[in-house]
């Protein structure tokens, strides 16, 4: 009987993907809520035919040298994929995979909700009541920031950044947009939205959203300038990824009141240490990373992630590769 095939799965999955790689492989499973540390995760990957990874888990030579050859396939559990070396597993013919698809509604859901959350000081009104300081109705308390009608501008406009569009037009929002490649005129007549340079969009918006993957151009992308170009009514929020915002830079702007407030699922560093400003900030809202969670979303990347392992292992093309050249 053929051995089944070993694979390393470095945190607890949702079962819609979990249950089957338990059917088809020799599963190890890393149970604990935090992730495996380096040490720990290259002793586990020795021998394994595939690898499950998350976004905690850098893919790189080192780990692929502690792998082994026998190593076919890596499937990361998220559609960003700054975890792994692609360069790296592409020169060994190795494919990798993501999620890409499934999170983008409930992101721009998430992303919407901060930017809510942020200008109408809902954290601040929370707790406010809960300890207790709530006397009266009073015409200056808790005054925030108003949503409809205001201008809403978008950096990045892929799939997340097009549905963070649609949500803006829904609430009566003007949309202005930046991306290096962009749309066309039917579809931004279709969103409601219209292409500016970045320095428009810094200096007209009344919220500004990032979209944005990592990249060297896009690593502090917000830093002292962007922040002191924005009008000081004005909201950021990032579901992107957190060093696409410079941290010191946003902790002094919101510090000085050169913006209004500010909504946070990503951070640099991430997590963010409980004894960070920003933390402390009553015109900062930070949530921790959880734009893809809900149970829908999270079943079908669970699912997507499996699909990738197991056509990788079978010696199959992934459903969906980060790397497709190495098919070619």
């Amino acid at each position: 009987m053929k051995p089944r095939p070993r694979v390393f799965v470095t945190r607890v999955i949702p079962d819609a993907g979990l249950d089957r790689v338990r059917e088809a492989c020799d599963l190890d499973l890393w149970e604990d809520d935090m992730p495996p540390a380096r040490d720990e995760l290259l002793r586990r990957v020795a021998g394994v035919d595939g690898l499950l990874s998350l976004l905690t888990d850098r893919v790189d030579d080192e780990l692929l040298d502690a792998a082994g050859p026998q190593l076919k396939v890596v499937s990361n559990f998220a559609v960003g994929f700054d975890n792994i070396d692609v360069p790296a597993l592409t020169k060994r013919r190795l494919p990798a995979g993501n999620t890409p698809g499934v999170l983008t509604e409930t992101t721009a859901d998430l992303a919407f909700a901060l930017l809510m959350a942020a200008a109408r000081r809902i954290p601040e009104s929370v707790d406010y009541v809960r300890e207790g300081r709530w006397k009266t109705w009073g015409p200056m308390l808790l005054m925030g920031v108003d949503i409809h009608g205001a201008t809403l501008g978008i950096v990045g406009f892929g799939r997340i950044g097009r549905e963070m569009a649609r949500r803006g037009r829904g609430f009566g929002m003007n949309v202005i947009y930046h991306d290096v490649h962009p749309a066309t005129p039917g579809e931004e007549a279709e969103l409601g939205a219209r292409r500016v340079e970045m320095d428009e969009l810094l200096r007209d918006s009344d919220f500004v959203s990032l979209h944005v993957n990592l990249t060297e151009e896009t690593n502090h992308l917000i830093d002292a300038d962007a922040l002191r170009a924005m009008k000081p009514t004005a909201v950021l929020v990032n579901t992107s990824r957190g060093p696409v915002v410079d941290a010191g830079a946003l902790e002094t702007a919101l510090r000085d009141g050169e913006i209004f407030a500010a909504g946070l699922d990503v951070t640099d560093p991430e997590p963010l240490p409980v004894d960070h400003p920003l933390v402390a900030m009553p015109n900062c809202v930070v949530v921790p990373h959880i734009a893809s969670a809900t149970r829908v979303t999270r079943d079908r990347m669970a699912a997507m992630a499996a699909a990738n392992l197991l056509a990788g292992m079978r010696g199959e093309r992934l459903p969906t590769p980060i790397n497709p050249e190495v098919y070619e």
